[in-house]
């Protein structure tokens, strides 16, 4: 006989298994949840494929095909990890959340190479499509493509675009759609928002931090735009440029970058805009919040930025009419953009500039460590982490002198934590480590020491300017060189640590 479809009241009392209410999602394991939350994820990614397509259909470049095929397998891929488990609820611990970012750049990459595998120009080999994809996805901005002037304006347009998504974080952008999916999303946003104070919150929901930041990212953008074009860019240009400019990218549209416009305006839009980049975003969410520019003005770390760029922007300025390179005024400009340019990461260039006095070349290179604001789109180690090793090296001369005295390191009104001081120093640490382990493997594959040190310091720090051989290009190095330069500008991007802990054996516990 068969059993009856609904057990007694009784019987489901004293069963000890919990119970479900019915409609409601089921529990899931962390591991399915990540699978699913990564097929999302995909599935968003997919969409991007969309405006590369239209713009090809615009030019009639013939290159849209690739970025049909390329959104299909990232949709295929999203259902085939989201439908097995659409039904289950998701509810990450923070090692998932990292676990996720981590899997989704590395998969992101892939994917993201394909246009230029499958397109009939550039037609790229899969190591060089993965450093260009890469490279705009951290923002990094180094190339291995020549003839851009020539190349589909759908490829042209789809850098600019991986540009524009990794400038906020693309796990940023899927946080602000996650709560119509049923996702919380603060472990994500912790692991994809660099910076050494993480925990702070900018509205009460972090969902809606995400939107709010989003919405002033696309903001800034529009009005890049609109001055590029003022500035006597076209419409494809400016928007390219205004992606590049914003996300501190570095993409460009012409070989000669910047440069082929030979024009003042464009030079210092581009450099005034590159310095907006490098200020933290919350701090513009704050002002337009308060409606006063008082709460950027009042930010610490944003003075000490300040501070710091404007007296690498006179130094080089000085050093390129002192020398001779330019005139007073061709001094002004060229010196103003370069230097913003590079120490904020952006890597737009103007041509000649590695014939500039090799001491000024050596300051821009070092200004790049620096980087801007934490929470801006910039890479390097962050002005707030300078700012505390400074202040912690002025607390340890102070303890020499009074070993009893107890001197906090103060961060504005605030005392910083030990936790923190600890962290920043361990990042510090690891940071130089990585450029270090990385510039010698580079070295080792046959790279002289200039151009490996240089380019892995345009890598790691997402800047993409290098020294020597890749001065101009990235294309002269080889396979092996190559990827280890795309491990580099992961590592910068996601800041050491979220990698470090795949590689922790507690971590899979």
């Amino acid at each position: 006989m068969n059993a009856p479809r609904h057990r007694p009241a009784a019987a489901r009392a004293l069963d000890p298994r919990p119970q479900r209410a019915v409609g409601l999602p089921l529990p899931v394991a962390p591991i399915k949840a990540s699978v699913k939350l990564f097929g999302l994820l995909l599935m968003m990614f997919a969409v991007t494929m969309l405006p590369p397509v239209l713009v090809a259909a615009i030019y009639r470049d013939g290159a849209g095909m690739a970025f049909v095929q390329a959104g299909a397998l990232s949709l295929g891929t999203g259902l085939a990890c989201w439908l097995p488990l659409r039904r289950h609820q998701i509810d990450l611990r923070n090692r998932d959340g990292f676990l996720v970012v981590v899997a989704f750049w590395f998969t992101l990459s892939l994917l993201s190479a394909i246009p230029f595998m499958l397109a009939d120009a550039p037609h790229m080999p899969l190591v060089d499509a993965v450093f260009e994809a890469v490279s705009g996805l951290t923002t990094t901005g180094a190339t291995v493509l020549s003839g851009l002037d020539t190349l589909p304006r759908a490829i042209v347009y789809y850098r600019a675009q991986l540009n524009f998504l990794g400038g906020m974080g693309i796990v940023v952008l899927a946080v602000a759609l996650l709560p119509m999916l049923g996702v919380g999303g603060m472990q994500l946003y912790r692991a994809e928002t660099p910076g050494p104070m993480k925990d702070e919150k900018l509205t009460p929901r972090i969902t809606e931090t995400a939107k709010n930041l989003w919405f002033i990212y696309v903001g800034l953008n529009l009005l890049c735009t609109a001055a590029f074009l003022l500035a006597g860019m076209d419409l494809f240009d400016a928007v390219c440029h205004s992606f590049a400019t914003l996300a501190l990218g570095g993409f460009s549209t012409h070989d000669a970058s910047i440069g082929y416009y030979q024009s003042p305006a464009i030079e210092l839009v581009a450099g005034f805009f590159s310095l907006v980049a490098a200020v933290n975003f919350a701090l513009f969410f704050f002002a337009w919040r308060a409606r006063s520019l008082r709460a950027i003005l009042a930010d610490e770390e944003f003075r000490f930025a300040m501070k710091v760029m404007w007296t690498l922007i006179g130094v080089a300025i000085a050093g390129l009419y002192l020398s001779g390179t330019f005139p007073p005024w061709e001094a002004v400009y060229h010196g103003f953009f370069q230097t913003a340019s590079v120490i904020t990461d952006n890597g737009l260039v103007t041509a000649g500039y590695p014939d500039w006095p090799h001491w000024v070349v050596l300051v821009l290179l070092l200004g790049s460590f620096f980087g801007g604001c934490v929470g801006s789109t910039c890479g390097g180690i962050k002005a707030v982490r300078f700012l505390l090793l400074y202040r912690q090296s002025q607390r340890e001369v102070k303890l020499l002198i009074r070993p009893t005295a107890q001197i906090p390191v103060k961060l504005g009104n605030r005392t910083v934590p030990e936790r923190v001081m600890q962290a920043v120093l361990a990042f510090y640490f690891l940071y130089i480590f990585a450029y270090c382990a990385c510039s010698v493997g580079v070295a080792m594959t046959g790279v002289d020491l200039i151009t490996a040190f240089g380019s892995v310091a345009g890598c790691i720090n997402n800047m993409g300017v290098g020294l020597g051989q890749t001065a101009g290009s990235f294309a002269p190095l080889n396979d092996d060189a190559v990827w280890i330069l795309t491990a580099s500008m992961l590592i910068g991007r996601l800041e050491v640590f979220p990698l470090l802990l795949l590689f922790q054996p507690s971590f899979w516990r």
